[in-house]
């Protein structure tokens, strides 16, 4: 297979270099490379936020990412490569759970799997996506630690299903060891403890791989700007068309490293499209949770009225299990529930059945997208009960005042509770907008207007409760003319076209692989419900994925 053995040749040739070095600091496993044609190339796309200034990080070197486990990685061969990859790669959480139960994978096993296939892709320029952006470097450790308690007899006699597998986390969610920076350089130093979601994983003992690139300060930086792009991780590139489509964001990372295949699962983070877009463009699940089923504790915000976490994986069985995984409830969050809602860990195992559903299709998109009009005709073929509706006009103004308010107060809030002084700085907008200035090619080359607009919105308080109201109001009138007048289950929309509406209504929202357009890039079908209604999403998502069968890996990363 060509990535491997260019991995061997790889390993190999460092291998080498290393035996000539005094230190293990002089091996080199990543050369910065002239980017200037891919950019010119690129100034013509017809999508304006595929017109890159870069795609290298000016900030981070990428060798002080890959150094660490660097001699762990280079042990393992392409022979057990080839023969671990169908029992891991594109696997569901449950079969890794049955091959652990019965010898035939261990927790190293899987975490070496998935390292060697980042260290193959990610240093190659061919390939890299600049999705990787810190490794957890005990990861090795943590994982051969649970092998030795599984060969002694000590593992926990219950395990929840996440036990033991690599995780990758959008790098705006703190997380112990490692620096949370939202891609920017203002929060390059930022040394943190767990967020309250990465304590639930870890409880649960999932195995933090690394963290991964988004859009910096999670698409509310500036516009236009590409999608997956930051200062510390550079231009996140889509591997169904490097440079070619949009890896949609903000959590571009998470979706990116899920479709290459870098982790068993991957969480994100959404205030309107933010999981929805990175797993519509990359062909996997993503889910966004109803506001405050999940805590928002210890994340990097923009509002903490419409902010959440939610998993990303490549298949609806591992989506219901991540999502487990992080639910708790949170006394440092105002909006976190107190409610246990049953059934999510096993929705993935019981799809609902067709002839069963009831579901939303709206008319406009029926007439302008054949993927949507032929799909929603497939579903009429299996017994789903389609109500075609048209939503009412719906005014979302004054959703951007909302977040700007949101944001001028909850990031100030995040950076005196989470960060240490020392090495952050700055602790308002109005300071990251001033640090920025002071050298914009690096730090900020397509701008900073949003940041700039939440310094100089004038919205006050009592307007500001006032536009959520009617936000809120207005979204749910949207859905609810379905969702209510018709009793659907869930509204049937594309990828995040109605993520905001969705967003202001506090609604959850389910995507999954709904095929490809004529030029290769992936579309998703979204379902939207009412809230804390996830397991009955993923019900009828699994379904679906089981039914439709849809998804494939990208070209070059199978």
């Amino acid at each position: 297979m060509k990535k491997p053995l260019f991995f061997l040749f790889l390993v190999l040739a460092f291998s080498c270099k290393e035996k000539l070095a005094s230190t293990k600091e002089a091996v080199t496993l990543w050369e910065p490379y002239d980017e200037t044609e891919e950019l010119a190339t690129n100034q013509g796309h017809e999508n304006e936020r595929m017109r890159y200034a870069l795609i290298q990080s000016r900030v981070s070197d990428k060798n002080t990412v890959f150094l660490p486990l660097y001699d762990e990685v280079s042990k393992v061969t392409e022979v057990e490569y080839e023969r671990l990859k169908p029992l891991i790669l594109d696997q569901t959480i449950f079969s890794f759970r049955d091959r652990i139960d019965k010898g035939d994978l261990t927790y190293e096993q899987i975490v070496l799997f998935f390292l060697y296939r980042i260290y193959a892709y990610e240093l190659d320029t061919n390939t890299t996506l600049n999705t990787i952006i810190a490794l957890n470097e005990d990861v090795v450790a943590q994982a051969r630690a649970l092998d030795e308690e599984n060969a002694a007899g000590r593992a926990p006699s219950f395990r929840h299903p996440i036990y033991g597998l690599p995780i990758l986390l959008k790098d705006n969610i703190n997380t112990a060891g490692m620096k949370t920076t939202a891609g920017a350089v203002a929060l390059k130093d930022n040394v943190v403890e767990d967020a309250f979601i990465v304590k639930r994983l870890k409880e649960n003992g999932a195995l933090i791989l690394g963290k991964v690139n988004l859009s910096e300060w999670a698409y509310y930086l500036t516009r236009p700007c590409p999608t997956g792009y930051s200062a510390i991780g550079g231009q996140t590139l889509n591997p169904y068309g490097r440079r070619v489509f949009d890896t949609g964001g903000s959590s571009s990372g998470s979706g990116t490293a899920m479709a290459a295949g870098y982790a068993v699962a991957a969480v994100g983070t959404e205030t309107s499209g933010s999981i929805l877009s990175p797993s519509s463009h990359n062909s996997i699940v993503g889910l966004k949770p109803t506001v405050g089923l999940l805590s928002r504790t210890g994340i990097v915000p923009i509002s903490s009225t419409y902010d959440t976490p939610g998993p990303m994986t490549r298949n609806v069985t591992d989506n219901a299990i991540l999502l487990s995984a992080m639910t708790g409830h949170d006394l440092s969050d105002a909006q976190s529930v107190k409610d246990h809602y049953p059934g999510i860990i096993s929705a993935g195992l019981h799809p609902e059945p067709f002839k069963n559903m009831r579901l939303g299709a709206i008319t406009s998109l029926l007439n302008s997208d054949s993927i949507y009009r032929s799909t929603i005709e497939k579903l009429r073929d299996l017994g789903v009960e389609i109500i075609e509706f048209k939503p009412p006009k719906t005014d979302l103004t004054g959703f951007s005042n909302v977040l700007n308010m949101d944001m001028k107060s909850d990031l100030p809030e995040y950076l005196r509770m989470h960060t240490r002084p020392e090495q952050v700085k700055v602790k308002s907008v109005a300071d990251i907008v001033a640090f920025n200035s002071k050298d914009s090619v690096v730090r900020m080359p397509y701008g900073q207007n949003l940041l700039k607009g939440i310094v100089s919105d004038t919205t006050t308080v009592d307007e500001v409760e006032s536009l959520k109201a009617s936000l809120e109001k207005s979204g749910r009138n949207f859905f609810d003319a379905a969702l209510e007048t018709h009793q659907v289950q869930a509204v049937l929309s594309i990828n995040n076209y109605h993520a905001g509406y969705a967003a202001v209504a506090k609604y959850p929202a389910l995507t999954v692989p709904m095929g490809y357009k004529a030029n290769g890039e992936p579309i998703g079908l979204t379902f939207i419900g009412r809230q804390f209604k996830e397991a009955d999403l993923l019900r009828i998502g699994r379904a679906f994925e089981a039914e439709f069968q849809l998804r494939k890996s990208p070209s070059g990363y199978e």
